[in-house]
């Protein structure tokens, strides 16, 4: 690693979305830490960017585990310093989609609420130190447009009607954390963004969308290297702005 080379943290990043996110990240140059529940499926996952000569670690980590999120910024403070990227990536889809609203379980609200908006909070403020260390910190948090009010009231959008509440109330609340944060950063050099990464073709998706893999990462990728001039506070998929 050199002094100037970025240093990014991209969580649940084992598969799908968040493994591509680093290696479109580790192309650009910057080192990344790929994070994944078990220390294995992450070096496994870190193994095959490694092979294509791309410059990345496999760090375990939970994000639902105070312990973990501890152990992660005290790593990041002896080996770096600072951390550059926090991209924001894991989450869950636990609704059942054949259930009406008013049917899923509490059980699955609680769950999807720990891992979607609880543990974005709580990683976000054990990284807080590291990020106002670097230059020009960039926070992107994956969010999805089944968070959008302004789509799902609108009978002519393309999610109106496809209803699961539990996920798409986490992503309205991942927005809302999205705002109040750049808000507090305002006066600062980091800059913190929502994006929708499309509709893609992933596991949570049982195989289903209409973007490849590559083209969901783009979004994240897009904001994690957000020029000094670009937007904080925003909500976007590829640069376009999406309605709260």
């Amino acid at each position: 690693m050199t002094q100037s080379q970025k240093i990014a943290l991209v969580t649940g990043a084992t598969r799908g979305i968040g493994f591509e996110t680093c290696r479109q990240l580790a192309q650009a140059g910057v080192l990344v830490l790929l994070a994944g529940r078990s220390l294995a499926s992450a070096a496994k996952a870190a193994d095959q960017l490694k092979s294509q000569g791309l410059s990345v670690e496999a760090v375990a980590l939970d994000v639902t585990n105070a312990t973990q999120i501890a152990n992660i910024a005290s790593d990041i403070q002896q080996r770096f310093g600072r951390l550059d990227i926090l991209v924001n990536n894991a989450g869950v889809l636990l609704d059942d989609v054949a259930r009406k609203p008013s049917e899923q379980t509490l059980a699955s609200w609680r769950e999807t609420f720990d891992t979607n908006v609880f543990a974005v909070v709580e990683l976000t403020q054990a990284l807080l130190p590291l990020l106002r260390a670097a230059p020009s910190a960039r926070i992107v948090n994956v969010s999805s447009q089944l968070g959008s009010f302004g789509l799902h009231t609108d009978p002519a959008s393309p999610i109106y009607g496809f209803k699961i509440p539990a996920y798409d109330a986490s992503k309205s609340v991942v927005n809302s954390w999205t705002v109040h944060l750049a808000y507090e950063l305002r006066d600062t050099p980091i800059k913190v963004n929502a994006i929708h990464p499309g509709y893609v073709q992933t596991d949570m998706n049982r195989g289903a969308g209409e973007l490849t893999v590559a083209d969901g990462a783009k979004s994240s990728v897009q904001m994690a290297l957000l020029g000094d001039d670009g937007p904080s506070g925003t909500f976007t998929h590829l640069g376009k702005t999406l309605p709260w």
